[in-house]
């Protein structure tokens, strides 16, 4: 396990032993981290130290300690007031769910500002809590880290911009490769000289030299960070995109382009009123723009995509033994709901057996999602039969969850829409569904017919009741043992039938 290394260069274990030594604590254990960045002061509290643990809890307050230090070279005063009471809150909220120890790391303004050291002391004397303070490869590293949490495939650029600075990292097969820092965050733009053309010059300057010791071939630009967030929520808003997921959001290099441009005519209100960003992240989105104008325009990405994963979960991904790391976070994700929240756990892994003659062809990307479909199946049976289709739909597309493309949500999110309702028509969730092809939409309602039969066709386990055989174009057969031809009640035959009206075969049920 890689130790933090500090701005002393002191290497730390700020959590001690891993978290994950033992199967009994990566189910129960709730791991705390705060994050103090220039701008912001975050504390997110993991539930289960688990391949993808659930957030229990997540506060933000826009402290803005770091504004103001490139021309004082000190910390906000009034940052620090603010900074400081939300330590003392998030140190006592940690006393009361019983976490420890609370991993709390510093970044750019608490290591670069003078007056760093005596706010380190005063929290430590004041909450407690110890703050380890990080150099700008190490704050670039730990991000990489926190992608690759959400992305195990991640193959391109991590570039994390907070208020005083922007780091920069590579990623490939599962690793983090060379990492630099840059004075580029807004805070440091601020102090520029020169208006408008004098900051586009610096930063221009900057790029180039990030694109010298970075290279300009990486096709993919993963965005980490609150200012490329609320930018990438703007080109929603521009767009009128149907999704306001922020997660593995994409944008193209034009698109990108056009919002930055876009941006540049609204006013800060504007853009506040329509999006609900408070004001002083909003007030930082115009210098990060034109940071982002400057990224597309060196590097020449083929595409960005945002990551709502940086620093917090990154520090999660460091304690993960290599095996845990290599599983797919969406499969994991979906075990943990049917194991929480399903009627029978286990039945899914049984009812994709059973389905699996019906998805032969199905691809390796297709294929997750069938499995992760059928461990779903169930887990929303307490909503009431009224809004139980749609309740399953909303929960997987706004759900917290990782490796799971836009497309992707809305593919899961309607098969599971099926497996509780035979048709879509007046759907208030139909925007979604132009994520989709009309192939896509099909496929996804067979998916949920398929799992909406063998969800009912038995209650202990499918193949102990009958085996399906498809012959693509031609027939759906469905060979009953002795207890199928017992379950095989009207309301399983019109299931069934509804089945092979939407793969537009003919059903056939045998015996023997």
């Amino acid at each position: 396990m890689n130790g933090i290394m500090t701005a002393g260069g002191e290497t730390i274990e700020p959590f001690g032993r891993s978290l994950f030594e033992r199967p009994s604590e990566r189910a129960l254990s709730r791991v705390g981290v705060v994050d103090v960045g220039s701008n912001s002061i975050r504390m997110v509290v993991f539930d289960g130290a688990a391949r993808s643990p659930a957030y229990f809890y997540n506060e933000k307050v826009m402290a803005g300690l770091g504004q103001g230090l490139a021309t004082s070279g000190r910390l906000n005063p009034e940052g620090v007031e603010r900074g400081m009471a939300a330590l003392r809150r998030f140190a006592a909220l940690a006393e009361g769910m019983g976490i420890k120890p609370l991993t709390c790391v510093a970044t750019a303004a608490v290591r670069e500002a003078e007056d760093g050291p005596a706010f380190r002391k005063a929290v430590e004397r004041e909450t407690g809590l110890k703050l380890w303070v990080i150099d700008g490869e190490e704050e670039a590293r730990l991000s990489a880290q926190g992608v690759l949490l959400g992305w195990p495939d991640a193959k391109g650029l991590v570039c994390d911009i907070g208020g005083s600075s922007m780091e920069l990292a590579e990623v490939r097969g599962g690793k983090v490769g060379k990492c630099i820092t840059t004075p580029l965050g807004p805070f440091r733009l601020q102090q520029v000289k020169g208006g408008e053309s004098g900051i586009r010059e610096h930063i221009r300057k900057i790029m180039a030299d990030v694109a010298d010791r970075l290279n300009r071939n990486h096709g993919q630009i993963y965005l980490v960070g609150g200012s490329w967030r609320a930018i990438a929520r703007l080109d929603m808003l521009r767009c009128d995109y149907p999704m306001t997921v922020l997660h593995e959001y994409r944008m193209s290099p034009a698109a990108a382009l056009d919002t930055v441009e876009w941006i540049a005519g609204k006013s800060i209100s504007e853009m506040r009123s329509a999006t609900g960003i408070s004001q002083s992240r909003m007030e930082l989105v115009p210098l990060a723009s034109q940071v982002l104008r400057q990224l597309v325009e060196t590097l020449k990405p083929k595409s960005l995509a945002v990551s709502s994963y940086g620093i917090r979960e990154g520090l999660l991904y460091e304690q993960m033994p290599l095996g845990l790391r290599s599983r797919d976070p969406l499969i994991e994700a979906a075990r943990f709901s049917e194991r929480q929240m399903a009627r029978m756990p286990g039945f899914g892994k049984r009812l994709y057996q059973f389905l699996e003659p019906l998805f032969k062809d199905a691809s390796a990307a297709r294929e997750r999602l069938i499995r992760a479909a059928c461990l779903m199946h169930d887990t929303t049976w307490r909503t009431h039969p009224d809004y139980r289709a749609d309740a399953c739909f909303d929960n997987v597309t706004r759900a917290n969850m990782a490796a799971l493309s836009h497309p992707e949500r809305v593919f899961l999110g309607l098969a599971l829409l099926h497996r509780y309702k035979n048709n879509r028509s007046n759907s208030p969730m139909a925007p979604l569904f132009s994520l989709l092809s009309d192939k896509e939409i099909q496929d996804a309602e067979v998916l949920g017919k398929a799992m909406r039969f063998g969800a009912m066709f038995s209650v202990k386990d499918p193949a102990e009741a009958g085996a399906l055989k498809y012959q693509p174009g031609k027939a759906l057969e469905l060979r009953l043992t002795r207890i199928g031809v017992a379950l095989m009640g009207e309301v399983a035959e019109a299931r069934f039938r509804a089945l092979a009206n939407a793969l537009d075969v003919e059903p056939v049920v045998t015996e023997g």
